[in-house]
């Protein structure tokens, strides 16, 4: 076991905690990040719709990220938090290679995991023809072949929105009912195919995705699938410190406010793993504003400290 003192610990080495931490460490704080080296998008070859970053994969994003972090004295270490837990002096973490740690204030931007529908051969082309956004890969299979695996009544506008990038999509409804009535006749209206059929298996050629095939045993030709997955937000250490939540259509996740702030004073959160919108633009933003707030709160306690360590100036 060894014990060390940071001014925060920031839980997750995603592009959210790579972002706070250089805000951070540009500050002048000793940042601590723990990277469990999982995050979400490193299934995906190229990320899109990030200015400056077009088109790069995401985890030369993340390199790039950490030697910033770290050219601003920044520490990295590539282990996961296991607890995170309350103290008098503020917060410990014990990590997944046994250290103890503690820190004044501790920001999680542990992301989320994606549950996919679980059918054959899907898994293996999620980030490669199988993909959930469309601002961040439509563009990229416009006016191609496009399935929508349904998920749930979202998938209904997943499709409609899908539509402006290509007028091929095949609405597969999968396990879940037909769009009808209203839904149906704008369906019609704007050309969107619906194949009805539970989905047996995910077709693939020798490099790409080339379809899927239904229980009737009819083969559907696309190009490429979009679908809207459970998103699980990898918050172990907010339960852990028992913040309030809010319950969402889209889940479960910690409640914070417009900086990050969680319900527990010394305690942060950003990206995926409290907002499901978040992608990379986003997770990158609103984790430099939290590491501004987080600063903030430490300059107050500075001045705390100083005052009772000087009580003649605070007189």
């Amino acid at each position: 076991m060894m014990r060390t003192e940071w001014d925060v610990i920031v839980i997750g080495g995603g592009s959210a905690g790579l972002s706070a931490a250089l805000m951070l460490g540009r500050a002048r704080r000793k940042v601590l990040v723990l990277d469990a080296g999982a995050p979400r998008n490193r299934f995906a070859a190229h990320m899109h719709g990030s200015l400056g970053h077009d088109g790069r994969p995401p985890l030369e994003l993340l390199a790039v990220g950490r030697s910033e972090v770290e050219a601003h004295g920044g520490v990295i270490w590539n282990t996961a938090a296991v607890t995170t837990r309350r103290e008098d002096r503020g917060f410990a973490v014990e990590t997944a290679d046994t250290r103890i740690i503690q820190a004044r204030t501790v920001l999680v931007a542990t992301g989320a995991n994606d549950e996919l529908p679980n059918i054959d051969g899907l898994a293996q082309r999620w980030g490669n023809g199988v993909a959930a956004c469309p601002y961040c890969d439509g563009y990229e299979v416009r006016d191609r072949r496009i399935g929508i695996v349904a998920t749930g009544p979202d998938s209904v506008f997943q499709a409609q929105l899908l539509r402006q990038w290509s007028d091929q999509i095949i609405y597969l409804p999968h396990t879940t009912d037909a769009p009808t009535g209203e839904e149906r006749a704008a369906f019609d209206a704007r050309g969107i195919r619906i194949e009805n059929g539970q989905i047996t298996r995910v077709l693939s050629g020798s490099q790409q995705l080339s379809g899927v095939e239904l229980d009737d045993g009819r083969t559907i030709e696309l190009d490429a699938i979009f679908t809207a997955p459970r998103l699980i937000p990898q918050d172990a250490a907010l339960r852990q410190l028992e913040v309030e939540r809010t319950d969402h259509p889209w889940g479960s996740f910690a409640t914070v406010d417009p900086s990050g702030k969680t319900s527990l004073d010394g305690v942060w959160a950003a990206g995926n793993v409290v907002n499901a919108m978040a992608n990379i633009p986003v997770s990158i933003g609103t984790a430099a504003l939290a590491a501004g707030a987080i600063n903030h709160a430490l300059v107050l306690d500075d001045i705390r400290v100083a005052l009772s360590n000087n009580p003649v100036a605070e007189a």
